[in-house]
């Protein structure tokens, strides 16, 4: 809603950094969580996971500013299609044939769905695609540095250093590109309700703090099958309350796209578990 009328998605996904870091800040100051003591070369594994952090959060607001936030979500569930190429890549892991079946209903569901897509342009594609990438970097990498048990930190740790770490990486690159743009007097020369603006935002912020947040916990306690299988539900209920809630168009060809797609992120959460039976056996 914000970004709406406010088409600055730097300086929103700034200040989403900036209320997170500042919700880790007080929780160390009162001692509601222990301020952690690392190490230099913990610092410097963990700047990787921030800088795709930092990639995955903006370029998912610069989507959402684009284009309706069903085909965002939409367009997102081909996530498992980068986290089967990451996986490969940096930890080795490479997919059985049950799983690469379950990727072809989501890609051509996602292609299906961006035909009719009324609200369709490729900035907007493109930045939901670069968000599926940097996103699922970042949970490989994250869960790369979890397994390693010299360097591991808890998960309400990790992740208070990654929101640290992204504010201070995007805060320079922000104000370069778009200035100082969320001050009261800026806002009210364009126009803008200034009062809504801010508590929409806050709000905006606060969600997207505990969300990432209860997301790095649940991963740490639930098996990646768990997950996924959450992350397909998770996504329906995206989909479906914000066309309701925004009056979305959608035409019957896009929700069929939708729906396929949907399926498949379901069928590949039943793909990893067939993959996982000989390990518990």
């Amino acid at each position: 809603m914000v970004l709406e009328v406010f088409p600055y998605p730097l300086t929103i996904t700034l200040v989403q950094l900036a209320v997170g870091t500042l919700l880790v800040i007080f929780m160390w100051i009162f001692n509601l969580y222990k301020r952690p003591k690392l190490s230099s070369r913990q610092l410097a594994t963990i700047l990787p996971l921030a800088v795709m952090h930092t990639l995955g959060h903006l370029f998912t607001n610069m989507s959402l500013g684009k284009v309706s936030v069903s085909f965002t979500h939409t367009i997102k569930a081909t996530e498992p299609f980068f986290s089967v190429v990451l996986s490969a890549m940096f930890i080795g892991e490479f997919p059985t044939i049950w799983v690469v079946s379950s990727l072809l209903p989501i890609v051509g569901g996602v292609v299906l769905a961006s035909m009719t897509e009324a609200s369709f342009n490729w900035a907007g594609f493109w930045s939901a695609m670069a968000s599926n990438l940097t996103n699922q970097s970042r949970n490989v990498l994250s869960k790369k540095f979890m397994a390693n048990k010299e360097d591991s930190l808890d998960n309400i740790t990790l992740f208070s250093l990654i929101t640290i770490m992204s504010f201070i990486l995007l805060a320079p690159a922000a104000i370069f590109i778009e200035g100082v743009k969320f001050t009261p007097s800026f806002l009210q020369s364009t126009g803008l309700n200034v009062r809504e603006i801010y508590i929409r935002s806050l709000i905006a912020a606060l969600c997207f703090h505990a969300y990432q947040q209860i997301a790095y916990m649940i991963l740490q306690r639930v098996s990646p099958v768990t997950h996924s299988v959450g992350n397909c539900v998770k996504r329906v209920v995206v989909i479906v309350s914000s066309v309701l809630f925004f009056r979305t168009p959608v035409s019957l060809i896009n929700t069929l796209g939708t729906g396929i797609a949907l399926a498949g992120v379901f069928l590949y959460s039943r793909a990893k578990r067939i993959k996982l039976k000989p390990k518990t056996a």
